[in-house]
């Protein structure tokens, strides 16, 4: 006789609950993980699950709950950026990792354009994904409180501020940037540049403020001509390079705020005929691929991309889980700093 009490057909919830003696919403809510039921009934139901071959159907579950088993991942940047930087595909890796060990869907979505970010903000409205995770965010920027106005849970990585209101995980890039600057006083350095990020991101303008303080805390005075802004690209680094060399021709190092723009100094110095570490030692930030490709290796602030990347990912899902179980408050860590470590090659 077949055991599914329906000709072979795939059994259903409420075989499962008639096989167990139990209601459909009991069955229903140790499927689902539900706490609220006890170890045995848990027990009976779950022999009634092997015993039928019941297999939920996670489409009609998804919509029962209101939920998708989806997050996405958006990159308010342009494409060429994504591609270029190693950051977003550590970033990428380390969610995808999170990711792994859950039934949880993850969307990429770049934002770079108005356009995109019009078609994101409809595709958020839709209420297709159960979380977000914000990398790389500008001041000013109003996709956070979209997801706040939608109702829908974020985290961001890389704070706006220091009042950031969305949960936020980042690497701790003021102390990062003191202790680069620091390496480069213990050198023997003294007229130490810097190349910063596009000063409407915060971690860029904590990058500068540990650039300041380094070389305040040793006595030295802040020479406003010896910083540069860029932008996070190779060419900006090559620009900044230029510029500073204008600048100040005696500078005998520089701190680029990352390990992109660091390359871009490194080929605007030998252009100039400047030996490095010789004549200039040159710091970047990431400790990306690009710096140990670098021709002499770049000595380079490590921040834990991969880890910020699962961190995000953990939160978000400790986020989602206790929303659905009812929390009045978002339930999870608010603000995640993650520590920096200077991994010194031959470039200073």
């Amino acid at each position: 006789m077949n055991g599914h009490g329906r000709s072979g057909g795939r059994p259903t919830l409420e075989e499962v609950a008639v096989r167990a003696g139990v209601g459909r919403g009991t069955v229903s809510r140790v499927i689902n993980g539900s706490a609220k039921v006890s170890d045995r009934t848990r027990e009976v139901v779950e022999a009634a699950v092997a015993e039928l071959g019941y297999v939920p159907n996670r489409a009609a579950r998804a919509l029962a709950a209101n939920r998708t088993d989806a997050i996405a991942l958006v990159i308010p940047e342009p494409e060429a950026r994504f591609f270029s930087e190693p950051y977003f595909s550590d970033v990428v890796r380390g969610v995808g990792a999170t990711l792994a060990e859950t039934d949880v869907q993850l969307v990429l979505t770049l934002a770079g354009s108005d356009r995109e970010r019009r078609r994101l903000a409809q595709y958020l409205s839709g209420h297709r994904v159960d979380g977000v995770l914000l990398a790389s965010v500008h001041a000013g920027d109003p996709l956070p409180e979209l997801l706040t106005e939608l109702g829908i849970p974020g985290v961001i990585s890389g704070r706006r501020s220091a009042a950031e209101t969305l949960p936020s995980v980042d690497s701790d890039n003021l102390a990062g940037a003191a202790g680069a600057v620091r390496h480069l006083l213990d050198r023997g350095r003294r007229t130490i540049a810097t190349i910063t990020g596009p000063l409407d991101v915060y971690g860029a303008q904590c990058r500068l403020d540990g650039y300041r303080q380094a070389l305040t805390a040793a006595g030295h005075p802040v020479d406003e001509l010896l910083i540069a802004v860029g932008d996070f690209t190779e060419d900006a680094g090559r620009r900044a390079m230029r510029e500073l060399l204008e600048r100040r021709p005696a500078l005998d190092a520089v701190f680029a705020a990352s390990d992109v723009m660091a390359a871009g100094a490194l080929r605007e110095l030998r252009a100039a005929g400047r030996r490095v570490p010789g004549d200039v030692a040159l710091v970047g930030f990431d400790d990306s691929v690009v710096a140990r490709h670098m021709d002499p290796p770049l000595t380079s602030v490590r921040q834990p991309i991969e880890e910020m990347g699962r961190t995000m990912a953990r939160v978000l899902l400790e986020r989602i889980a206790g929303l659905r179980d009812g929390a009045v408050e978002e339930p999870g860590e608010r603000a995640v700093i993650l520590p920096t470590e200077l991994v010194v090659r031959e470039s200073t």
